[in-house]
């Protein structure tokens, strides 16, 4: 047995073996030889073709080489295609930044067709650095038999799984509050929202809402998104909360108990005048902070509501109502009879429906929305704070929450199954199982799958203009 040489040069000893695998195809090799062996199923989740790889590929991609070659020394039959995610966001973003574009808008204008072309033409510009860099890691993997997303057979594939969904009726066309993107234009995931948080110092303010029949008294409520007020329909308490009214300078104020001190500081001169429980509340009416749908009083708008969901852990024990931009106030909203108003455009806009603030983005809204707010005698008080907030993790823009008509999955009748099955899998390293995954399963909401996008693969439905009959096709073969 010849000994190692101390002075070897392993870069000149790499390249070397990755030759002479290359020369003697060891890997397709290793591959046919166990063809007729019992299989091992291991797919490979796509990178996009946009950029070279970086650390997290190569340090993913080396485990993704372990699990398979331990398989193929244990007798398996394991096929190792790589893949192409070629379809989605990233690509649309380095094409709009490429056309000079900037929004929904703007592709439009410039043409759909012309911009998916442009898409399908760049996708690819990094395959063979993806290749090259692979090989230098002395990965195993097939690149000669790779799939694309952007491939009209894995699109069937796609739709094939769709229709099956369709068929047991786990598919479904419904208006809620989601995550949404200004920037894109989209609504996204709840996994999506959750994926990209930043700290990040925004404005807080507690605003007063005026009695209608007791002018001298104001709700005082507390929200870290001004830019939400504008289409303020209601309040909402906790119905077991202990609230209390307080005189302070000739007004009166009416809050939770508990935040007493954290409104008025400890040593504040607040007399307190009436206690009440939460519920005790409901019913009463106030004087809208901006004119803009005073109308919708006749439609049940401007009262005071409760539910549980209303905590004491910060501001005033009193949550400002915005059903189109909240997923509890929707739910609250919906619940009470509240209209669905929403103000903001798809590019995260203030529309005609608010002329005070036409045309500005919600977040530079902020600012003039609470200025117009002192001027109108309804600011309490306005502070600073940094809170985690989510972000966009493809613009880096703030998230907002937006009530539109989406397509969902559902599965929040799945989840005790679904919890039953991952508590049979065997997970590396263990604490994911129940930690963060098995969290992540134990709260799964139903998943919207639609974008309001472009370089895609688009839902198979078709909805008749004249009776609204929709049809789900599984390929496009039947199309």
């Amino acid at each position: 047995m010849e000994s190692v040489k101390p002075s070897a040069d392993f870069p000149k000893l790499e390249i070397s073996v990755l030759e002479q695998w290359q020369r003697e195809d060891t890997f397709r090799k290793s591959v046919d030889r166990r063809r007729n062996d019992p299989p091992y199923m291991f797919y490979d989740g796509p990178p996009f073709a946009t950029g070279t790889p970086h650390y997290g590929h190569l340090l993913a991609g080396t485990i993704k080489d372990i699990v398979p070659r331990y398989w193929s020394m244990r007798g398996r039959h394991v096929e190792r295609r790589f893949g192409w995610d070629t379809h989605g966001l990233p690509i649309e973003m380095l094409t709009e930044k490429e056309l000079e574009l900037s929004g929904r808008n703007d592709i439009i204008e410039f043409g759909v067709d012309k911009f998916n072309e442009a898409c399908r033409s760049g996708v690819l510009r990094y395959v063979e650095e993806w290749e090259r860099t692979t090989n230098r890691l002395g990965r195993w993997i097939d690149f000669r038999n790779d799939y694309k997303t952007m491939d009209l057979s894995f699109m069937d594939s796609v739709w094939w799984v769709f229709k099956q969904l369709w068929d047991q009726g786990r598919v479904y066309e419904g208006a809620r509050v989601v995550p949404y993107s200004w920037r894109l234009s989209t609504p996204l995931s709840n996994f999506e929202a959750s994926s990209n948080y930043k700290e990040v110092q925004d404005p807080a303010v507690t605003v007063r809402f005026q009695l209608i029949d007791r002018p001298d008294t104001s709700i005082l409520a507390w929200t870290t998104t001004p830019w939400t007020l504008p289409s303020n329909l209601g309040l909402c308490v906790g119905p077991e909360i202990d609230y209390v009214e307080v005189a302070l300078d000739g007004e009166h104020f009416i809050l939770a108990e508990a935040l007493l001190e954290t409104v008025f500081g400890k040593k504040n001169s607040a007399q307190i005048l009436r206690k009440h429980k939460g519920k005790e509340l409901v019913g009463l009416q106030y004087l809208p902070v901006f004119p803009f749908f005073e109308k919708e009083a006749t439609n049940g708008a401007f009262r005071v509501m409760a539910d549980e969901y209303v905590t004491t852990e910060d501001g005033t024990g009193v949550v400002h109502q915005s059903p189109a931009h909240g997923e509890d106030d929707y739910r609250v909203g919906m619940a009470n009879g509240l209209p669905l108003i929403d103000p903001v455009d798809d590019e995260g806009k203030f529309n005609e429906l608010v002329p005070e603030f036409q045309g500005l983005n919600i977040k530079e809204a902020d600012k003039k929305i609470i200025t117009s707010l002192k001027e109108r005698g309804k600011l309490f008080k306005q502070e600073t704070i940094q809170h985690s907030y989510p972000f966009c993790e493809r613009s880096d823009t703030p998230l907002i929450y937006k009530a539109i008509s989406a397509w969902y999955v559902r599965v929040e009748d799945l989840r005790e199954e679904m919890l039953a099955n991952n508590a049979t899998i065997h997970w590396i390293p263990e604490h994911i199982k129940d930690g963060r995954f098995g969290n992540w399963l134990a709260q799964a909401r139903d998943w919207n799958i639609s974008r309001n996008r472009f370089w895609g693969n688009p839902l198979p439905i078709w909805r008749c203009d004249r009776c609204g009959e929709l049809e789900c096709l599984g390929s496009h073969a039947e199309l």
